[in-house]
């Protein structure tokens, strides 16, 4: 029996085959991919965040099949296979991790972090990358783009000192936004302004080595939970959420945040 990776590869090939492979999967590109792509990758975030086993392997399968997937494109093209891929990270890898590697050597997991960051600049450079934005990732969530940019320009010494001076630059900005507000601006500048207040708490989440990306995501789950338990209230009540008063509205998120408090039966 073939190894699990080699019966991957041949059933994307039988799936890619011009004559007899499926129609949906022949006639995908690189760009018709990437949103699938990156919908796998959160899928497999909900995964692990659900800290379920089966499901944290099924969701690494479905990643590992956009790898595949997108290393056979690029082998019809002959621009380079899987085994191409796979090469290349194990190279880079070795390259990064001299101290494993190399010369081995025992190192702190925050020295090592300070070492791969000088190794991707390098890496960088060597690839005729001058900029010190050049290469942060455009599709990247927008708050997670937001810290690596700030990170970036903190390696040139462009950023605030500590949380303290991005806290006050925090209220700056929103009394920029509020003003734009107030001032009854346009919606161009409101968008502007509101972007500036978001960039600048994303960076303060980086000074206090918070994930900002994260917290939202934990939030937005905290809210359905939330609102899931009020509407399970609300009906067990005989009532229709569009009957419900702001009180209401307020007596029955009390009682979901009280419910979710309450120790688990």
């Amino acid at each position: 029996m073939k190894e699990p990776i080699h019966r991957l590869l041949d059933i994307m090939r039988a799936l890619r085959d011009p004559k007899s492979g499926c129609a949906w999967d022949r006639e995908q590109t690189f760009e018709s991919i990437v949103p699938h792509t990156l919908e796998e990758a959160y899928e497999l975030t909900e995964a692990i965040n659900s800290q379920n086993a089966e499901r944290i392997r099924d969701e690494l399968g479905d990643l590992l099949f956009q790898v595949v997937f997108l290393a056979r494109i690029a082998e019809e093209q002959e621009l380079f296979n899987f085994d191409d891929v796979a090469q290349g990270i194990s190279e880079k890898l070795t390259r990064r991790h001299p101290h494993v590697f190399a010369q081995p050597n025992q190192i702190s997991a925050e020295d090592q972090t300070r070492a791969w960051e000088s190794f991707k600049e390098a890496e960088r450079k060597d690839a005729g990358q001058k900029g010190v934005l050049e290469d942060v990732a455009l599709a990247l969530p927008a708050l997670t783009r937001a810290v690596k940019l700030g990170k970036r320009a903190a390696r040139v010494h462009f950023d605030w000192p500590d949380a303290s001076g991005m806290r006050k630059k925090l209220d700056e900005e929103l009394g920029e936004f509020e003003a734009t507000l107030a001032n009854r601006e346009s919606s161009l500048r409101q968008h502007d302004e509101l972007g500036d207040l978001l960039f600048v708490i994303a960076n303060w989440a980086r000074h206090l080595q918070l994930d900002p990306e994260a917290a939202l995501r934990g939030t937005n789950r905290k809210f359905e939970r939330r609102f899931a338990c009020m509407e399970q209230l609300a009906a067990a009540a005989g009532k229709s959420l569009l009957e419900l008063d702001a009180d209401e509205w307020e007596r029955l998120w009390q009682q979901a945040k009280a419910t979710e408090r309450s120790p688990i039966s």
